[in-house]
């Protein structure tokens, strides 16, 4: 018997007119839905009360209709709700819905992606589309691991963070993944989006060899080859993690400076970075600013330049000005004391190089 023909016999429905033909077949047994229903009262079915003499009979004489009492109804509602929800639960198990969750029941995932910027412009336009339209596109979780009732995020959190602002719950999609496909998901979300900085990248990648992941994972989550996943760690792994959380992502600045950054870091002391990074002034610049002040603070002191020095004549005039830097002396005449000496000089200067030349010569 199908699953309908049984709803039909537990909860007396009518069958449908059939055509002229075979006789119907008969009618459910009271001890069928007696036995499913014990509480239920046996004269709401009127084939439970045998036909007297004065009730017609027939081939084109239906039976009276039946009707529900209120337990009956309430177990149809009951079972229905029931199956409605194992199949909803199905659904969502293979992720092929999306919920809504409150985002405080959604945790990090295990291994962070991004690093916290409170001054994030890209945050507050999000909350806004948010507000005008809604939240187009669902974020993926999976069940907590260690926590009932609780989910742990594989992308979308800052999805989650403007929820959080709106009040509202999010849109989700819940999968039941392990912690490979997790980082995968992941990874592959935020290498689609191309949102993440090249330090975010670098960290990323640290925390998930850091976690034991075999190198084929993070190839697959990080979407690199081999060769520029080692630059990442190697990148991750110079400059220390209290300096890029009060940096932030930096997305203007790529690998060579953060790598001239690690340079100048090693160099610098480390209450000087301390005192630095702690500064208000500091902290409510945007990240790329933040990196960009801290470059060039920690950048190396220009040697000073040597003062200038004043040929004087032998009357104590300054007719010639000499500035030395690094790899050349620049001399200035002043014309208005000896008008015409510059061109004089510069007219010999073939005699002076040579006689200079068959100086340096000699034994």
């Amino acid at each position: 018997m199908s699953r309908k023909s049984n709803l039909d016999a537990l909860f007396g429905a009518r069958p449908a007119p059939k055509p002229a033909g075979p006789a119907a077949p008969p009618a459910p047994e009271p001890e069928a839905f007696a036995a499913a229903n014990p509480d239920a009262a046996e004269p709401e079915f009127a084939d439970a009360n045998p036909a007297t003499p004065d009730t017609p009979t027939g081939p084109d004489v239906r039976p009276p209709e039946r009707s529900r009492s209120g337990p009956v109804r309430a177990m149809s509602s009951t079972l229905r709700g029931l199956a409605a929800r194992a199949d909803a639960a199905a659904e969502i198990e293979a992720g092929s819905v999306v919920v809504e969750i409150e985002p405080g029941r959604i945790d990090d995932s295990f291994i962070a992606d991004r690093v916290a910027d409170a001054h994030d412009p890209g945050l507050a336009a999000l909350v806004e589309s948010i507000r005008e339209s809604g939240q187009q596109v669902p974020i993926l979780v999976r069940p907590h691991p260690d926590a009932p009732d609780r989910y742990q995020v594989a992308y979308g959190r800052r999805r989650i963070q403007a929820a959080h602002r709106l009040a509202r719950p999010v849109r989700a999609v819940v999968r039941p993944l392990s912690d490979a496909e997790l980082v995968v998901a992941q990874g592959k979300e935020n290498l689609e989006r191309q949102d993440l900085s090249y330090i975010e990248r670098a960290f990323f990648a640290l925390r998930l060899e850091e976690h034991g992941f075999a190198r084929a994972t993070i190839t697959a989550a990080m979407g690199v080859g081999k060769g520029d996943l080692s630059t990442l760690i190697s990148v991750a792994r110079t400059v220390p993690a209290e300096i890029v959380r009060a940096i932030g992502p930096a997305p203007a600045a790529g690998r060579p400076r953060w790598m001239l950054l690690a340079e100048r870091i090693k160099a610098a002391r480390p209450d000087r970075i301390a005192r630095l990074i702690a500064d208000p002034a500091f902290a409510d610049k945007p990240t790329n600013e933040r990196f960009a002040t801290l470059l060039a603070a920690l950048a190396p002191a220009a040697a000073p330049r040597p003062a200038p020095q004043v040929w004087s004549d032998e009357a104590g005039r300054g007719i010639a000005r000499i500035e030395r830097g690094k790899d050349r002396v620049a001399v200035t005449f002043d014309e208005s004391l000896e008008p015409g000496l510059a061109d004089y000089v510069l007219d010999r200067l073939p005699e002076i190089l040579a006689a200079y030349r068959a100086g340096r010569s000699r034994p």
